[in-house]
């Protein structure tokens, strides 16, 4: 993962904190201290795993005796019913951390596999699948990193990693007469030489305008694919052409025949379906 172990100890930390995984009273009220148990994470589907480092860090974080012990790797894809990993050891310390760890691994596992199935769709062409910052706050490290599991790529990971001019900046400097090219320049003047400078379009007239002002990506916002693949044929030697907007797996595979060179989705992290992991258990008495 590109977390170092302080980063993820955060994370960790604050999802159990929120957890109060201190003050299980259901725990501390039923299960005797030395009941030891052996359980299993078990995906009910298929799907592309992603998160067990995370899963296995939530486990121990809670009881460092635990033994966490992985079938499966990130990135592998997984059948429902299959091991992907077992947890031994103490069995009121696996079950308060069976919430926290299954939120991380589900959630992360839900994204890999769809994100896969993006790229799955675009397969063949010359367009990359990409994130964007539509992600849960404070998870988006891990959010991202489940992207990238996928197959998919990151788009910028916050708001230092590059211009995007979008329609509310150019709608808030009308008020001081600058259109899209003098916004454009205005970028290239105040911004580090070292950024790139997008731009959000809805219209091939306003591609070009962007080109001509010297931006370095292009992104058609909410065009039809006919309108995409004028813009592409138009700019596409002189800057990078993203698409966005209402992109659905029915529709990805017409926008990567457009020719466009990235596709970035919102939906791989905003609206996700958690991938269904269960954890099996089995008893044994110490």
């Amino acid at each position: 993962m590109f977390l170092t172990p302080r980063e993820l100890d955060i994370f960790i930390d604050r999802a159990l904190e929120e957890d109060s995984v201190g003050a299980d009273v259901t725990t501390s009220s039923l299960i005797p201290p030395h009941l030891e148990a052996r359980a299993s994470l078990v995906p009910k589907e298929p799907g592309i795993l992603a998160g067990l480092d995370v899963a296995a860090a939530s486990f121990r974080r809670v009881n460092p005796n635990l033994v966490f012990t992985q079938k499966l790797l990130d990135g592998d894809r997984v059948e429902g019913g299959e091991v992907v990993a077992t947890i031994s050891g103490s069995m009121a310390s696996i079950l308060t951390a069976e919430r926290t760890a299954l939120n991380f691994l589900q959630r992360m596992s839900g994204i890999a596999t769809l994100t896969n199935r993006y790229v799955q769709a675009v397969d063949g062409t010359t367009s990359s699948i990409t994130d964007t910052r539509k992600t849960v706050p404070g998870l988006r490290l891990l959010d991202k990193y489940a992207v990238g599991i996928g197959g998919g790529r990151n788009h910028r990971m916050n708001l230092a990693d590059g211009v995007l001019i979008k329609d509310n900046h150019l709608a808030a400097l009308q008020g001081e007469g600058i259109d899209l090219g003098q916004a454009i320049k205005r970028a290239r003047t105040r911004a580090p030489h070292t950024v790139k400078i997008e731009v959000e379009v809805e219209s091939v007239e306003a591609a070009l305008a962007a080109v001509a002002a010297g931006a370095d990506i292009v992104m058609l916002d909410n065009m039809s694919p006919d309108e995409m693949r004028t813009a592409v044929d138009q700019i596409a030697a002189d800057c990078i052409v993203e698409a966005s907007g209402n992109i659905t797996l029915d529709n990805v595979a017409d926008v990567a025949q457009t020719g466009v060179d990235i596709i970035s989705i919102g939906a791989l992290t905003h609206s996700i379906r958690a991938l269904d992991i269960s954890l099996d258990y089995e008893t044994k008495h110490a």
